[in-house]
């Protein structure tokens, strides 16, 4: 299992738009992909759960990554995070 943790940037937080960004990246792996925010973990390929979490600027997020092609969605996803929130 890989995990990271990512600080929020963009100034309107995780909304319906990169959620929606967010969900379709994490839907190419086949393996489970996990965001959590204050003990709160939700299943990242479904966009109610990401926006659920209600991340907003400044907050930390978690993102788990388990199965066949972990270190692929890890490489990806973080670069995703990095370039869009």
């Amino acid at each position: 299992m890989k995990e990271f943790k990512y600080v929020i940037t963009d100034p309107e937080g995780i909304h319906a738009r990169p959620a929606g960004m967010l969900v379709k990246a994490v839907k190419e792996f086949a393996c489970d992909i996990k965001i959590a925010k204050g003990g709160k973990a939700m299943n990242c390929k479904a966009i109610f759960g990401v926006m659920g979490l209600a991340a907003k600027k400044g907050d930390e997020v978690t993102l788990t990554f388990d199965g066949a092609d972990e270190d692929a969605a890890y490489e990806a996803i973080s670069k995703f995070m990095q370039e869009n929130l």
